[in-house]
């Protein structure tokens, strides 16, 4: 039996306290607690505690991480973005374990516990993307949970034979089932739906759709994907990421797929976008009560070389896109990267409580909204009570 006592940590909305970990698991969270005969003692030196962070979309198999600078190339449609993206791959034969497990390794020093990432199929990449990402997450599912995604960036019915490997993908393991933009890229928002369902329904597993269209063609794959949810039964199993079109319709419009929302517990996922697109209204959506999550989206990739894989950073770009600017609007995101993301990545064991898993950030800093302000960076991280990462290495 392995004993942790961490003494003097700072959790959200709470005095400063001690936590006992019993084989990976919070037993006691107390001012009084004494270290049992044996245990390891971490002096928390009254830094802050952070519940695991949580990435909640990603795309680990095409990071350039570690790789010669990329000088990404002028273009005017996603279109154009995806082709160079796949010219890319031909070019450097990208590594998706390697590039993979660089990402992961950073993502873990900075604080992150979980992590929901999408792997790229199409016909010219075929699985290598995801059979990657499969073996990063079996070679460090003790320092981080990987959920993966098996996702046609490429387009699905515009490219034949690309349905054929998702099916694949699935019944080797992958976790969830991708879609993206129904009506922009694939032309079919109908055939493309009825085959992402179809695929979710056959391999029994949750539904995360890219949807990047905007404004009323947007809104119009919102009611396809609320209808197919209904009808078949995916209550509660479906994501739509970016979901631009929720910032670029009107009042009433917005109101009516909130309610649909709601009724279907469909998720959605905001990061915080740059280049002047609409972004969701996460403080309307977070009042409703829509379930929500949040991720650092490509990591220095072919779309760009900004992001970095710490979601503190990815808190603040969140926080600024809305124009969040007191404690509590700051905190309502840090719910979102930790509980909220938890519950759409339908993890159990997570939270600070007893009988939950162990899964601890600690910061030095003055407090949680000033870590997101100033972007702090984890001294230590504890996944299941072992230590991960200490002062930015990864142990």
């Amino acid at each position: 039996m392995s004993t942790t006592l961490i003494r003097d940590v700072r959790p959200l909305h709470a005095a400063t306290t001690n936590v006992l970990i019993t084989d990976g698991m919070i037993t006691q969270i107390a001012t009084d607690i004494s270290a049992p005969d044996g245990a390891e003692i971490i002096d928390g030196k009254g830094s802050l505690l952070f519940q695991g962070l949580i990435d909640g979309h990603t795309h680990m198999d095409k990071a350039l991480i570690g790789l010669p600078w990329h000088s990404t190339k002028p273009t005017s449609t996603i279109t154009e973005v995806i082709a160079n993206e796949r010219q890319l791959r031909r070019e450097e034969h990208i590594d998706a374990h390697q590039q993979s497990t660089r990402h992961a390794l950073a993502a873990i020093a900075s604080g992150t516990t979980h992590i929901r990432s999408f792997a790229d199929i199409d016909t010219e990449w075929g699985l290598n993307g995801i059979r990657g990402l499969m073996q990063t997450k079996a070679d460090l599912r003790d320092k981080v949970d990987i959920q993966t995604v098996a996702f046609p960036q490429s387009g699905m019915l515009i490219r034949p034979g690309t349905v054929e490997l998702l099916d694949q993908a699935l019944s080797e393991g992958a976790d969830v089932i991708g879609g993206l933009d129904p009506s922009a890229i694939d032309r079919d928002p109908k055939g493309h739906l009825d085959t992402i369902f179809g695929l979710a329904e056959k391999h029994d597993v949750d539904i995360d759709i890219h949807l990047h269209e905007p404004g009323e063609l947007g809104a119009f794959s919102f009611d396809l994907i609320i209808e197919r949810t209904r009808v078949l039964g995916w209550k509660g199993r479906v994501t739509i990421s970016h979901a631009f079109a929720l910032g670029g319709v009107d009042h009433v419009r917005l109101g009516s797929l909130i309610e649909d929302l709601l009724d279907q517990q469909i998720a959605i996922m905001s990061h915080g976008p740059s280049g002047g697109r609409p972004a969701p209204p996460v403080e309307q959506l977070r009042r409703a009560g829509v379930r929500m999550l949040s991720g650092n989206d490509g990591i220095q990739d072919s779309w760009g070389p900004l992001n970095r894989p710490e979601m503190l950073k990815r808190a603040y770009l969140v926080c600024y896109r809305n124009n969040f600017r007191r404690d509590d609007q700051i905190e309502d995101v840090i719910d979102i990267i930790t509980n909220a993301s938890a519950e759409v990545l339908g993890v159990d064991d997570y939270g600070f409580a007893v009988g939950k898993a162990a899964d601890l950030v600690l910061v030095e800093e003055e407090n949680h909204a000033a870590a997101v302000v100033r972007s702090g960076e984890p001294w230590l991280v504890m996944k299941r009570g072992v230590i991960t990462a200490r002062d930015g290495v990864v142990a």
